[in-house]
Formats: C-alpha cells, structure tokens, sequence
C-alpha cells in the first residue's frame, strides 16, 4: 500500500450486472457515476468497486474500474474488490480489505437509491461507520413496475443479511 496515498474517504461501490458485450448496465455506470460526483468533496478518495464475475465478461469491479479510470482516477485510488457474489460477500470483503490494508478513512457507500439503505446498515453491523453518498438521479429502472419490483426485494433482505451480519459477528466469523 506504501505507493497509494493515504485516503481522505473510502468510497465503496457495490457492483450490478455486466453485459453480455462485457460493457457496465446502465445501473452500473449511474452507481460510478454517482461515486465519482461523491469523490469530488475529497482530497484523495480511495475507490472500492465490489462485485465478481457474473453471468457475462469481466469482473464488475474490473468495469467499475475502467470507468472510473475513464473519469481520470489515477490506479493508486483504485482498490478492486472482485470475490463478492452478493451484497453481503461484499461487505465482508471490503471489511477485510479495509482490516488488511489498515485504512482508517471514512467510508461512503454508492450504489442504487433502492439498495442504499441495506448497504449502509450492513456495513455499519459489520463494525464499519458508513455514510451514504447521494444516490443516482436517475432510478435504476425506467418502468414503474420493475421500481417496485426492486425496492421490495429489499424488504427481505434487509433483516435477512442484518441477522447473517449479527450472526457472524457474534460466531467472531466476520
């Protein structure tokens, strides 16, 4: 770590689908976005895109990655999280991504305003003292059923993960 300079803010991006073509989904490249927007109130932010290979092209940290070096981000503020399957693998392996590299900064979370609210409690149960950045403007989906259909497949998972997070934490396995 000793050629990265010592972060101001950690801003985790939690991952989304990769396209056939390997190219970022729209909610993707509107979670980046809006991390980079987020980055601009730091000094030297520390960028970590979560999320591994899914059903197509690379990992979608490694996109995440790409984009944000499109936007000019320098590789040394760039820390690629590419094991996490789900949004819980992905808090526990920036949990330890943080623990192993001793980074002390704060944390912002940028993803999807439908996921922001499971993310920064999870991570925040995990021992780690979140913030939300302002989400996407746009919604992650342009039909109004879709919308729905998103925000209430968080209804279970919230307490779900919650109690797997608690769990874990209790077992000294997190």
């Amino acid at each position: 770590m000793s050629s990265r300079p010592d972060p101001d803010a950690v801003i985790v991006i939690f991952g989304a689908a990769v396209r056939p073509d390997g190219r970022a989904s729209t909610t993707l490249r509107r979670r980046v976005d809006a991390a980079a927007r987020c980055s601009r109130r730091f000094h030297a932010p520390l960028f970590i895109p979560t999320g591994g290979v899914g059903r197509f092209g690379a990992s979608e940290a490694s996109v995440m990655g790409g984009l944000l070096r499109d936007f000019g981000v320098p590789e040394t503020q760039l820390l690629l999280e590419e094991t996490a399957v789900d949004t819980l693998s992905s808090v526990r392996a920036v949990r330890h991504l943080l623990r192993a590299h001793s980074i002390t900064a704060p944390v912002y979370v940028a993803t999807s305003a439908y996921h922001l609210p499971r993310c920064v409690l999870l991570l925040r149960l995990a021992g780690i003292r979140a913030r939300a950045c302002p989400p996407p403007e746009f919604p992650a989906a342009s039909s109004r059923g879709l919308r729905w259909y998103w925000r209430l497949r968080e209804l279970p998972a919230l307490p779900y993960d919650a109690a797997l997070v608690l769990g874990l934490r209790l077992s000294k396995r997190l």
